[in-house]
């Protein structure tokens, strides 16, 4: 097969559709959202060397719709993330989620979480930060979306970054980072993790975690809270005693309904809160 430029890559790749391979079999609880009354589907974000994909869900009527950037897990924007952007949808909400692994690979076709980690670890915190940058822009000239009402929610990989955008964007009234990972050792790809920007952040980021998160040790929650006394940003974490890596994930066994529940009731009430 004739070798393609890292541009004709990210030009031509496409959205995943259904569930990624690596999350096989599907839980029995999962939610679906319809589209009924929305617009939604696969659209194309304009970046510095090409285009990346990326799926919106918007109501099918109005405008000047508040955004909010939702980010992706380790898996990518299969199924599962985009019905969260529907949800939001439901709401009101301009949601949208950007592909942002795809200069690196395509995680949706690898069956082992073994085969999508080394992808995701190449990932620059810079190219995401600036594609993030490049779909806000978007969502505001081309979606009929409000400049002055951006949020931000991610989950596991998303909810790390969720911490890290709003260091980096003043424009983004509010947070919610689900269990995403807080500490690490600074590389030149990841310079700085959640913890490192936690004592001069801005913009209040609500963090929902659970106690039994065998991957992100309570004390560096603890830490990370502590971090946060001595911001202007008035953030929280909330953390769930009983509930694992994941609960959010509706679609694995790792789903915990309860908290699951409470923790979307309380990113709903964290944004009207803050004026997303």
């Amino acid at each position: 097969m004739k070798e393609i430029s890292r541009r004709q890559f990210i030009t031509t790749a496409t959205l995943t559709t259904g569930f990624v391979l690596a999350v096989q079999p599907v839980f029995a609880k999962v939610i679906t959202t319809d589209s009924k009354g929305l617009t939604a589907g696969a659209v194309k974000i304009p970046v510095k060397d090409g285009e990346i994909p990326a799926y919106r869900a918007v109501p099918a009527t109005g405008r000047n719709f508040p955004v909010v950037l939702v980010i992706q897990e380790i898996f990518g924007v299969h199924e599962h993330i985009q019905d969260v952007c529907r949800r939001f949808a439901k709401l009101g909400y301009l949601a949208i989620s950007p592909e942002l692994f795809v200069r690196q690979g395509d995680v949706s076709k690898l069956s082992n979480i073994d085969e999508i980690r080394p992808i995701v670890s190449k990932v620059p915190d810079a190219q995401v930060l600036s594609d993030l940058d490049a779909t806000v822009n978007w969502a505001v000239k081309s979606a009929k979306g409000n400049t002055k009402r951006i949020g931000i929610t991610g989950f596991c990989w998303g909810g790390r970054i969720t911490w890290l955008y709003a260091a980096h964007n003043p424009q983004v009234k509010a947070g919610v980072a689900w269990y995403g990972r807080l500490v690490g050792n600074s590389t030149e790809l990841t310079p700085k993790h959640p913890v490192d920007i936690a004592s001069t952040l801005k913009v209040p980021v609500l963090g929902l975690y659970g106690g039994k998160d065998t991957g992100i040790p309570v004390d560096t929650v603890e830490q990370m809270r502590d971090r946060l006394k001595s911001s202007s940003s008035k953030s929280q974490i909330i953390v769930y005693p009983d509930a694992p890596h994941a609960f959010f994930a509706d679609y694995r066994p790792s789903y915990r309904e309860q908290e699951a529940k409470e923790g979307w009731q309380k990113l709903q009430a964290w944004f009207k809160q803050n004026g997303v």
